[in-house]
């Protein structure tokens, strides 16, 4: 099954939960992730997991405890599809697809500035700072760095910067993030990686920041059927204001 809605109509369907459903067949669930929400939380503290919850318990009737997978997240401040596994089984046959980079994911990154090439792959070897939430471009003979690869595109110039289009080939923390910054093409809104502009709404607190990037599309089978999933998440009406075009 290929479900790929169009942005209006996913647009319309976000409610006050904060989220839009894009996908929902037997135990796979994807959602459009609203951005600044953390994906998973402590405790009394809220998250995309426990509102996507108390969901399923409002629209099931359920009074029990809701098992709900989570075999990727999504950064805080970034926006977009998201996939959740409704029981054990179907979470791991999709953490193997994620394991064995047969899920492709794509995300729309917002830079400032524009790269040299129109198009191409970047390759680097990054490591996560100890005792801070960020990581860094390092030597490849660092013990500590991990290969990190990403595909890009140009799909837009902007006033603001260039629109990419981009696909992971590794999943590292922050990989668009610090693979984008240290190439002087920070995403907007960025501050922890050396973003002068903002993206969106301004806020002291910086956790609460927006920063230009969104998980477009994402393609994946069905943890039972085995049935091609092809979804694309709608971005947020804030892209609007930067001129971005949803195509």
């Amino acid at each position: 099954m290929s479900t790929e809605p169009t942005d209006d109509a996913a647009s319309a369907a976000t409610n006050d939960r904060g989220f839009s459903i894009l996908y929902d067949e037997g135990p796979c669930l994807i959602v459009n992730k609203p951005a600044g929400l953390l994906t998973q939380a402590p405790l009394g503290i809220d998250s995309l997991e426990l509102r996507v919850k108390r969901f399923i318990k409002q629209r099931e009737g359920k009074t029990g405890e809701i098992y709900l997978g989570v075999p990727h997240r999504l950064d805080r401040p970034v926006s977009g599809a998201i996939v959740f596994a409704r029981h054990v089984r179907a979470a791991r046959k999709i953490s193997e697809q994620f394991e064995g980079r047969t899920v492709r994911k794509t995300y729309w990154a917002l830079v400032g500035g524009k790269p040299a090439e129109e198009q191409g792959t970047w390759t680097d070897f990054l490591k996560k700072i100890e005792g801070e939430p960020r990581s860094v471009v390092v030597d490849k003979n660092d013990p500590a760095g991990k290969l990190a690869i990403l595909h890009y595109r140009t799909i837009q110039s902007l006033p603001q910067g260039t629109l990419l289009e981009i696909e992971l080939e590794t999943g590292r923390t922050h990989q668009i993030r610090v693979q984008t910054s240290s190439r002087g093409l920070p995403l907007l809104g960025d501050t922890l990686y050396g973003s002068p502009a903002t993206f969106g709404p301004w806020s002291n607190d910086e956790r609460e920041r927006l920063i230009s990037l969104h998980a477009r599309s994402i393609r994946l089978k069905h943890p039972m059927t085995r049935e091609p999933i092809a979804i694309d998440a709608p971005l947020p009406l804030l892209w609007n204001e930067y001129g971005v075009r949803a195509g």
